[in-house]
């Protein structure tokens, strides 16, 4: 474990130390900030650096296993229903779970001032990777290419796009990339991997690909959401 938290906290290092430098760059150069607000932000920096290591190293601990063993289970049931509920049961709450998602809203909440219900965004958002997790896991039962799929969804997309205003569009965009965070893509990855290597005739290579396919399922359900709410 102390491993696990050592080289985890190395990689957070490494990625904030960089952003942080520059910031503080910055602030002293073109900003002018006093000490004490240049204190609270390297306290701030400290602490974010070790709370993310920290849930990062559960999230590789108990996420990915747990979601490569529920993968690995789920074809033994030989029930495709039984599968997709499983499948869409477990996205649609770790999506609603998944840090990103929520500052997400929380910022959609800011910019509309309050015209948005959160609940409904929240919940179109999770139905969405729900759906797409679905059509991703069966995508490997079943062996279809994936180049297939992403050129449906996105052929969908493209012609929805021409029916939804831009700061709506942006905003179902941006939907889709904050589905690929700490909690979701361990949980994905490994229901995918997992079923994956108890087939026959499929690699664990198959089960990669669900988050790009997961990452388009919000897009499309938050562009009919907001196409038929708001337009």
């Amino acid at each position: 474990m102390m491993r696990d938290i050592k080289q985890t906290f190395l990689e957070v290092v490494q990625a904030i130390f960089p952003l942080a430098l520059v910031v503080m760059l910055l602030m002293i150069v073109f900003v002018g900030v006093n000490l004490s607000d240049f204190i609270s932000f390297f306290i701030y920096i400290v602490l974010t650096t070790f709370g993310m290591a920290f849930f990062l190293t559960g999230v590789k601990m108990s996420m990915l296993p747990i979601g490569e063993a529920i993968g690995a289970d789920l074809p033994k049931h030989n029930s495709l229903a039984f599968i997709a509920l499983i499948v869409f049961l477990i996205s649609f709450f770790v999506t609603v779970a998944e840090p990103n998602v929520s500052v997400l809203i929380e910022l959609i909440d800011s910019a509309f001032q309050g015209s948005m219900d959160r609940n409904l965004l929240l919940i179109s958002i999770a139905t969405g990777v729900g759906f797409l997790m679905i059509i991703s896991i069966l995508r490997i039962v079943f062996g279809t290419p994936i180049k297939y799929l992403f050129a449906a969804c996105y052929s969908i997309i493209l012609i929805l796009s021409f029916f939804i205003p831009a700061d709506y569009l942006a905003l179902a965009f941006d939907s889709g990339s904050v589905t690929t965070g700490a909690m979701n893509i361990p949980v994905f990855m490994g229901l995918g991997i997992g079923i994956a290597s108890v087939l026959q005739n499929r690699s664990e290579l198959d089960g990669f690909g669900l988050i790009g396919l997961a990452s388009i399922g919000p897009i499309l359900s938050l562009m009919l959401l907001l196409g038929v709410t708001y337009l």
